[in-house]
């Protein structure tokens, strides 16, 4: 598994386990993998502002923004 793999797997099976007291497991499962996305959009905004107060190149080329939108998509691939 790669690093953004692992890192979408822990994300979902976070909010799953959560989830999991209060709905049923198909609709867990739905609800952990919106949560695990909006924790990784948040990711994203954090890296894109701490980015760009510290350099002048595009944030959008940076290493912590393209990880997390690596984990985006292997979220939406589980």
């Amino acid at each position: 598994m790669t690093q953004e793999e692992i890192k979408a797997q822990e994300l979902f099976n976070k909010y799953y386990i959560i989830c999991m007291e209060y709905t049923e497991e198909i609709q867990c499962s739905l609800q952990a993998k919106q949560c695990a996305l909006l924790a990784a959009e948040e990711c994203m905004e954090t890296n894109k502002n701490i980015f760009q107060a510290t350099f002048e190149k595009p944030w959008i080329n940076s290493t912590g923004f393209k990880y997390w939108e690596k984990v985006k998509e292997k979220i939406n691939k589980l």
